[in-house]
């Protein structure tokens, strides 16, 4: 309903300017069509006011919408910020509210009060936001590129008796993900149950028939919010960039690779690929099996509540935490991994350490940096010299004067393509996950991170984070401060794009 309101309103805009302004017509149809314009687009401009959202903001959509008909109308319906509010996905809200919240739960531990207070005070922050508890009855250990994460995931997939349940953003029908596909038709030919959901837009390359190939197997595949639904309204613009997998309960997979040749650094557009996922092994599991079969639920309309898919073995050698947190525009509250991530680098008092291939910070992120600098905090950001994109690699790099002005250390990685998303803290606590440290990550796409605290394979993040500081180049403040004016306008311009980015 509210879709065809939508078109409604760009069709009434449209018909009604180009009468006034194209078309040769009588007075009195010329006065209506005017006052009729002026009507549907005040009442536009109305409602958005009533949205209350930040003033500069709503302000540029005004002056967009007044001086810029029609097209301004466009970019505002495609731009999401209709939508931003949670409106286009109220019913996958209310389905998430209702299903699994008896099914998970975790066991006590009395190792909470060995957290510090600094800790326990985002670990309750994240459990407010998403209703995910800490588990010290999990285990978590860390993947360092493609080699190791594709070499875990094929041998978990190798052992699996009962299901087998993937979501990933992007899913290619190359080399690799031909080879995960045939190991996924030969379990389900086992009676395995598979389940896969992928993106519309990260999944453009899967071929339709990889696609026939798995559903011939009797494996259910489902696209994720399809191109040809989103067309007419603001889908398009929110995308899940979620990568998660779980096997029987036993094993899950969450963290920056996708499925695809790059990832192993076959493509030489990008050279050797940096990344960071997570095995997790336990309690926590249960959270990222919840994520996926709400999703799946969306996508499918199959409702899973079988005490199989809740079944986990605790483990009880871990005294670190881990807690799994999702994001993204199905949530009542808006911009939660922003909030969380602000939380995380507010708690810092002696280091924070940051590695993301897209640093597009909005004005919040910014500012605890800043204010963690001045308090004399060591901070240092890694992202990669050669981006994947033009704009997304000088909208990067228009932060910079920012952060050194600081006196914030910024690396650009030299040995390929970065494309991890990981932040750790006081060497303490850190989060690995999908959601960059941009804005599309922070407020528009479906994300899942995995919180850590205190385990041991933070060490492993720690040591990976200071071999990736020894292939990279550190930023000179002056070198940077005189760059030429033409690096200057590219940054400009590539950050008038940061919120789509």
């Amino acid at each position: 309903m509210k879709n065809t309101r939508q078109i409604m309103l760009l069709f009434l805009l449209s018909v009604t300017f180009s009468i006034a302004v194209f078309l040769n017509t009588t007075n009195a149809i010329m006065i209506l069509s005017i006052i009729t314009y002026l009507v549907t687009l005040f009442s536009i401009i109305f409602v958005m006011m009533l949205e209350n959202r930040s003033p500069h903001k709503s302000l540029l959509w005004i002056y967009a919408l007044i001086f810029f008909p029609i097209i301004g109308y466009i970019f505002f319906i495609f731009s999401g910020q209709l939508e931003v509010k949670g409106h286009l996905f109220r019913n996958k809200r209310k389905y998430d509210s209702e299903l699994l919240k008896n099914k998970k739960t975790f066991q006590e531990s009395s190792n909470f009060k060995n957290l510090s207070v600094t800790q326990q005070s985002l670990a309750n922050l994240v459990e407010k936001y998403s209703d995910n508890q800490v588990s010290f009855y999990s285990h978590t250990s860390v993947l360092k590129n493609g080699d190791a994460t594709f070499t875990s995931i094929k041998q978990s997939i190798k052992k699996a008796k009962e299901y087998i349940h993937l979501e990933y953003y992007t899913f290619k029908s190359d080399k690799i993900g031909q080879e995960i596909i045939d190991l996924l038709c030969e379990k389900a030919n086992e009676d395995v149950e598979i389940r896969l959901i992928y993106d519309a837009v990260g999944s453009l390359s899967l071929s339709n028939k990889a696609i026939k190939q798995m559903k011939n197997a009797g494996i259910k595949v489902h696209c994720f919010l399809p191109l040809k639904h989103g067309f007419y309204n603001q889908k398009v613009n929110f995308r899940n960039h979620r990568k998660i997998i779980v096997i029987d309960g036993k094993v899950g997979f969450v963290g920056g690779l996708n499925i695809g040749d790059e990832y192993l650094g076959r493509n030489k557009r990008y050279g050797f690929w940096r990344d960071t996922h997570l095995k997790v092994e336990g309690e926590a599991i249960i959270t990222l099996q919840e994520i996926f079969l709400l999703d799946w639920a969306y996508v499918s309309g199959e409702r899973l509540i079988d005490e199989k898919y809740f079944k986990v073995k605790l483990i009880n050698d871990q005294l670190g935490g881990t807690q799994i947190i999702s994001s993204g525009p199905d949530s009542s509250l808006q911009g939660i991994m922003s909030d969380i991530y602000y939380e995380l680098l507010a708690s810092a008092k002696k280091s924070i350490y940051i590695a993301t291939p897209y640093f597009v910070p909005n004005k919040a992120i910014r500012t605890v940096l800043s204010m963690a600098a001045k308090k004399g905090i060591e901070i240092k950001i890694i992202v990669p010299e050669k981006n994947d994109g033009y704009l997304t690699q000088y909208a990067t790099r228009s932060y910079f004067s920012e952060m050194l002005e600081n006196d914030i250390e910024v690396y650009m990685y030299t040995k390929g393509f970065l494309h991890e998303k990981v932040i750790i803290i006081d060497e303490k606590f850190a989060s690995v996950g999908t959601a960059n440290l941009d804005l599309r990550s922070l407020h528009l796409n479906f994300e899942v991170n995995a919180i850590l605290y205190e385990t041991e394979s933070i060490q492993d993040l720690v040591k990976h984070y200071q071999e990736d500081i020894q292939e990279s180049t550190k930023v000179n403040k002056s070198t940077y401060k005189n760059r030429g004016l033409t690096v200057r306008t590219k940054e400009s311009f590539a950050r008038l794009f940061s919120p789509v980015l």
